[in-house]
């Protein structure tokens, strides 16, 4: 399978998004079109060695980066930056 070629804002954002708690990877996902796999293979090749490990142990069974895990006590959060 070909690897989709993003711009240099998209995978910022992406990084971005990673590592927020309340961004599920469903929704990394729906908007860029990379599953869960494909965002932590991103993070490696972004990332320092150091920072990717710290990354890493900081996702690994974090309910709220799977939509499914977490229910419905986290709502969508929207940036205070952000349009309405």
């Amino acid at each position: 399978m070909a690897e989709r070629v993003l711009s240099e804002a998209s995978v910022s954002r992406i990084v971005e998004m990673a590592w927020e708690d309340r961004t599920a990877f469903e929704a990394i996902e729906a908007q860029f079109g990379l599953n869960e796999s494909a965002v932590v293979a991103l993070m490696r090749r972004q990332m320092k060695p150091s920072s990717f490990r710290m990354w890493r142990k900081r996702m690994a069974g974090r309910r709220t980066k799977h939509a499914l895990l977490r229910g419905a006590v986290v709502l969508r959060h929207r940036a205070s930056h952000s349009r309405a």
